[in-house]
């Protein structure tokens, strides 16, 4: 069974940072049938893109404007891919969740293979 677990999560202020992981099990991290990603769904609006890696050549893909104040990473040796997120803003409110698609990044939703349960961050003004 394939599982993602999220964590890191929590409540920063305006202008704070915040660090998230992904735990992945019941997959082969270090091979090339997956790219890794997150997403994020705010209150009230659809689930959007926000980072992508393939761990195979560490190609990195982020969505529009969030590139420069977020970061992907992975790590083979721990199963492990996470999101560094700096001078958060109050509007990067969300949940924000990982996932798993099919060789290459998309960002599209419609090609998640699997998904994680999510974690919370809030931003306050």
């Amino acid at each position: 069974e394939v599982r993602l677990v999220e964590s890191g999560g929590g409540v920063v202020q305006a202008g704070g940072s915040l660090r998230l992981s992904c735990a992945a099990s019941g997959i082969n991290f270090d091979d090339d049938d997956y790219a890794y990603g997150w997403f994020r769904q705010a209150p009230g609006k659809e689930r959007e893109a926000v980072a992508c890696i393939e761990v195979g050549d560490r190609s990195t893909y982020y969505w529009n404007t969030l590139k420069g104040r977020f970061t992907i990473a992975s790590d083979i040796a721990k199963n492990m891919v996470s999101l560094e997120m700096d001078s958060l803003e109050p509007e990067d409110t969300a949940v924000y969740y990982c996932a798993a698609e099919r060789y290459h990044c998309s960002l599209s939703v419609q090609n998640i293979v699997y998904w994680g349960k999510g974690t919370l961050v809030t931003v306050s003004s």
